[in-house]
């Protein structure tokens, strides 16, 4: 690698969020894209055709075998991305995934042990650090406008949208669990706003309840968890949304933060952040900063260069809050109840 600048292939395009990195990497002045692969025959067929990319390989082994590159970026099916994941950081090759970066523990330990032991970078697609709405959240907290955090609700219902979404969401063995799809975005993001670290999952509740034609595929997702100073958290991520907003939904990733001085509160399409002091009358609507457009691929390249900087995603965030996720999704699977992070 010379420089700053990393070279990066892409392993399997099997949801919208890939195509968004492609975009994104295509557009940075610090990666250059060597090599686009997707296994799956018709989805590959329906991208060509499509034109949303120019699929280089058919096969990952052999593209990790013929392509000189830095990273691989992974967006194949959730219950695969482990495995590419591995198979890559085997090769010596950094990694940066779609969320979630995998869907098994047995996984994740995998995936640590190589980053540890072959000095590789692992990132990942938490794209809600780089939005001006939590941004502005962050700001506000770190200067400690509400004092001590106490409880945290976190609204993070998703539109199920059957007739868009990826067939082989409802194939046995290739989701993973709705917490660990959605609920990896709010693990992650909560400890980067407050600086509180989770400490328990007193409870979480996976269930079908809209997808009645696939009973196997629970769409939806609770959690309640208790953070070191013993903040409590209410999270839920169920795919319950209406379709017709899609994601322009004023409740769409609603977060409430309720702290000893005051309460706030912001949504993904909120236009301020709404701040509730105790002692005032009226609620103040404070403007948001500007967003980081790419936060993520720029944290990725500071990582791998050893650059990060303060508020900025590393390996180490992202395999914490994987196996946060991971163990409040097995939690929900196993009914089990207060387990320790």
């Amino acid at each position: 690698m010379a420089g700053m600048r990393i070279t990066l292939a892409f392993a399997g395009l099997r949801h919208g969020h890939i195509f968004a990195m492609l975009s994104h990497a295509q557009s940075h002045p610090d990666i250059e894209v060597v090599a686009v692969c997707e296994e799956d025959t018709t989805a590959r067929e329906e991208i060509v055709e499509a034109g949303k990319a120019h699929v280089t390989h058919t096969n990952i082994d052999q593209m990790l075998d013929e392509v000189e590159c830095d990273a691989i970026a992974i967006g194949d099916y959730y219950g695969n991305r482990g495995s590419i994941a591995i198979r890559a950081l085997e090769a010596g090759k950094h990694v940066i995934g779609d969320k979630p970066l995998c869907t098994r523990l047995d996984e994740l330990e995998r995936i640590q042990e190589l980053s540890e032991e072959k000095n590789l970078k692992v990132g990942c697609m938490f794209t809600m650090r780089d939005g001006a709405r939590y941004l502005g959240v962050r700001d506000l907290l770190q200067n400690d406008e509400i004092g001590e955090i106490h409880a945290i609700s976190s609204g993070g219902q998703h539109p199920l949208m059957l007739d868009s979404r990826p067939s082989w969401y409802f194939e046995p063995g290739r989701h993973g669990g709705t917490i660990n799809d959605v609920g990896c975005h709010a693990v992650d993001i909560i400890p980067w706003l407050t600086d509180l670290e989770f400490t328990t999952v007193n409870s979480a509740r996976c269930w079908n309840a809209f997808a009645k034609d696939f009973p196997h595929f629970e769409d939806a997702g609770q959690m309640m968890l208790t953070m070191n100073n013993g903040c409590g958290v209410l999270g839920d991520v169920s795919y319950f949304l209406p379709d017709s907003f899609g994601y322009s939904n004023p409740l769409y990733w609603r977060m409430t933060f309720f702290g000893r001085k005051g309460i706030i509160e912001t949504s993904a399409t909120a236009k301020s952040t709404l701040l509730m002091r105790d002692g005032d009358k009226v609620a103040q609507d404070v403007s948001l900063p500007e967003a980081k457009p790419m936060g993520y691929l720029k944290a990725f390249i500071d990582d791998i260069n050893d650059l990060s900087g303060d508020g900025e995603l590393s390996t180490v965030q992202v395999l914490k809050a994987t196996r946060n996720t991971l163990t409040i999704q097995r939690a929900a699977d196993q009914g089990q109840t207060n387990v320790e992070l």
